[in-house]
């Protein structure tokens, strides 16, 4: 099984100079966890909704745009839950812990039972 089998292709993406209650608004409105980041056209990060609880929680929605929430996530936690899947510079997919938890309960699960 390879990522392109695991992998979601509705992407969802935001450029980074986008207010981040305009980008929650769009997961919203498109039912998703994250969005991918694009500055000039090409992906420069993933935004996601544990972001967004993290700017609410702390008071700094008003006047954040994406890229500074993105920044702040990365440089403070350094932990990843999605990852984007690229071919060549243009943004294909887009894999999540979720999705390839998927995968390996499906390879543990008995057969035939």
């Amino acid at each position: 099984m390879t990522v392109g089998d695991v992998m979601s292709t509705r992407l969802l993406t935001v450029d980074a100079s986008l207010p981040l209650t305009e980008a929650a608004r769009e997961m919203h409105g498109h039912s998703v966890g994250a969005v991918l980041v694009l500055t000039g056209g090409h992906v420069s990060g993933i935004l996601t909704e544990r972001d967004v609880l993290r700017a609410v929680a702390t008071g700094r929605v008003e006047g954040t745009h994406v890229a500074a929430a993105h920044a702040a996530s990365m440089m403070i936690h350094g932990g990843f839950r999605h990852l984007p899947v690229v071919q060549g510079e243009e943004p294909v997919g887009i894999v999540s812990i979720r999705d390839l938890m998927r995968v390996v309960i499906d390879d543990e699960t008995v057969r035939g039972a």
